[in-house]
């Protein structure tokens, strides 16, 4: 190869020297330039004796220094290729194939918690822990009492059946303590948050119960229609379920966890009280139903809903007898923009329960009643509220209501998280109760009944400080007073101090 290469480069040479025969003898330049070329001829020759001497055979084996290292290189290849064939990881297969197996594990483990994200994706769960301590004064038994209640909620991913969507709801609760509303007589329950088995386990011990079960549909209408367009939507829901989830419901007095304590500032006291509670739920605040409702957002901000509920009814309503005369509720609600744009709701309506109780023990009749209620804002951090009742039929304890409250939320002294409630409300004893509390022994069960002739309006008032501790955990001191409890003129006005604590999640 090495004459092959001297020999064209010479041939070259001569080529060039041939066909121009003139430049040597007439121009000094061109020799200069011949010269550079002949240079120029060596080092090619020099590099190609270099290139040659590389290729030659070395060693023993004949093998030249660039089959040697292909040669290492397809060994390597050959391990590497025999080491991934297997799924073990030994330490004497190349350190690629490990870092390649070890890659493959973790992919394999994240596919396999995508696949459990997946199958619990569109799943929530919700808890919410409080803790409650109040003291009365002015009354006999007066003392502190403690409870606690821990809610969990879930709901199911949304299922699409054409443009249905439904959906499931359930909801547990445990708690201990029934605070203060059996130490003295009053149409106001001074804890709302007060709950415990005691009918079915010991007071000492404490259980879990299903409180609601329901399932909803939302269909948009018109139905088959375009849903894209939709602006009006028919919600249907059934099950065991808290009627006040869908009734009565108020942005600023509705909550009593975080909110008001005091009954008659959590839900209408006709449909709520210790005494008498008309709104046909069993003892633990929850009933068997179903509710149909009307949406309408065409012009939104400002929309309109029209509800209708059908409950079981009875001292203690339940899926076998309560729906003979059940509790029958219908709302009628929008959300307006008065007050310079600001959002307010309101709501009004209609009840009725076959089967009520009343302050005569175990009986039960026929009650009826309207109800208005909202909540309107007033400037950026103060929610106004109010609801008014009115209640008919034999022996109810109280026939009128009223309440009004504002809170205020802390950004006007630098704590926007914080809160501030003030709220005042009024019950008017009925007739009935006003005729019989005075007597004893009423109800013939040898028991005297309430010992005093009743008169009146009984007025609540609640005041409490809500201080966000952190992003889950609020401290709220509470003050309520009590005056002429369920119309008592001879009763002492009664103070209650307490503090809540909330933990949710």
């Amino acid at each position: 190869m090495k004459n092959d290469n001297a020999a064209r480069i010479s041939a070259l040479a001569v080529a060039i020297i041939t066909a121009f025969p003139t430049l040597a003898a007439e121009d000094a330049d061109s020799n200069h330039r011949l010269q550079r070329l002949m240079e120029r001829v060596e080092k090619l020759e020099k590099r190609n004796a270099e290139l040659e001497k590389t290729l030659q055979p070395r060693g023993a084996g004949g093998k030249s220094q660039l089959e040697e290292r292909l040669k290492v290189l397809e060994d390597r290849n050959i391990r590497l290729d025999s080491a991934l064939a297997t799924e073990e990881v030994s330490e004497k297969e190349p350190e690629l194939a490990s870092r390649l197996k070890a890659v493959e594990y973790q992919a394999l483990d994240i596919q396999k918690q995508a696949k459990i994200i997946e199958s619990i994706e569109g799943f929530s769960a919700n808890a919410n822990f409080t803790a409650v301590a109040q003291r009365a004064n002015g009354i006999d038994n007066s003392g502190t009492q403690v409870n606690y209640r821990a809610d969990i909620t879930v709901n199911t991913p949304t299922i699409k059946t054409g443009d249905v969507e439904s959906k499931l709801f359930g909801h547990f609760r445990v708690g201990q303590g029934k605070g203060l509303s059996d130490k003295f007589t009053s149409f106001v329950g001074p804890n709302a948050t007060s709950f415990q088995l005691g009918a079915v386990v010991q007071p000492e011990a404490s259980a879990m119960m299903l409180a609601q079960a329901w399932y909803q549909a939302d269909i948009p209408l018109p139905f088959g229609g375009f849903k894209p367009q939709s602006r009006e939507t028919l919600t249907v829901n059934f099950g065991k379920m808290d009627p006040f989830a869908f009734f009565d419901q108020n942005t600023a007095a509705n909550d009593e966890t975080r909110q008001f304590l005091a009954s008659p500032f959590v839900h209408n006291a006709l449909l709520d009280n210790p005494l008498a509670a008309n709104i046909g739920a069993d003892g633990f605040g929850f009933s068997p139903g179903m509710r149909v409702s009307y949406f309408n957002w065409g012009a939104k901000p400002e929309t309109y809903r029209l509800s209708l509920g059908v409950f079981g009814a009875g001292r203690s309503a339940n899926f076998s007898d309560s729906f003979k005369s059940p509790f029958i509720i219908f709302q009628a609600e929008t959300s307006q923009r008065l007050f310079t744009g600001l959002q307010g709701n309101y709501r009004v309506y209609l009840w009725r329960n076959g089967q009520a109780p009343t302050f005569i023990k175990d009986e039960t009749a026929s009650h009826s009643g309207l109800g208005f209620n909202f909540d309107q804002r007033l400037g950026d951090g103060i929610t106004l509220f109010g609801r008014l009742g009115t209640g008919n039929g034999e022996r109810l304890p109280f026939d009128r209501t009223v309440s009004l409250g504002a809170e205020f939320n802390g950004s006007y002294w630098d704590r926007g998280a914080d809160a501030i409630g003030i709220a005042i409300g009024s019950n008017r004893t009925s007739k009935d109760f006003r005729t019989q509390s005075a007597t004893v022994d009423a109800d013939g069960d040898g028991i005297p009944d309430y010992g005093f002739a009743a008169t009146g309006w009984e007025q609540v008032m609640e005041a409490y400080y809500r201080f966000h501790v952190h992003q889950r955990f609020e401290l709220t001191p509470d003050f309520q007073y009590i005056r002429n409890p369920a119309g008592n003129p001879n009763a002492r006005p009664v103070k209650i101090l307490g503090v809540r604590a909330n933990l949710a999640f």
